[in-house]
């Protein structure tokens, strides 16, 4: 296994990868409109807002959540703009997306961020 820092490296690509290719199809034609759009998405409250709502539906399983554990648990940068705790729960969100990327389960991934998107409202 590699460093959960790395998995949370290349989730953070990914996430942001299926955030930027859904706002996309929905044929938003101005940039900056995505871009504002996608920070939404993208940043650690909201990631911690969709990772409590994934755990909340039981939508994880038990194997998830320990890569989610183990991703937040790994001491790595500071955190900008947010408190401590709301960064490591958006680290182990992270960590899985790369995680289950390393294990080739694009499907699972899939499944994850149609429900992060289809969660859009609660940020």
């Amino acid at each position: 296994m590699k460093n959960p820092l790395v998995y949370a490296y290349i989730g953070d690509c990914i996430y942001e990868f299926y955030i930027r290719k859904f706002l996309v199809e929905e044929k938003m034609c101005k940039l900056k409109e995505i871009q504002r759009r996608s920070l939404n998405f993208v940043s650690a409250k909201s990631q911690r807002k969709i990772y409590e709502a994934l755990n909340t539906q039981g939508f994880l399983t038990n194997e998830e959540e320990e890569i989610v554990k183990w991703g937040r648990n790994a001491h790595g940068g500071k955190a900008k703009h947010t408190d401590i705790v709301t960064y490591r729960i958006a680290t182990g969100l992270e960590c899985l997306i790369g995680y289950l990327y390393y294990q080739n389960n694009l499907e699972r991934i899939e499944q994850i961020m149609k429900e992060v998107i289809k969660n859009e409202s609660i940020w």
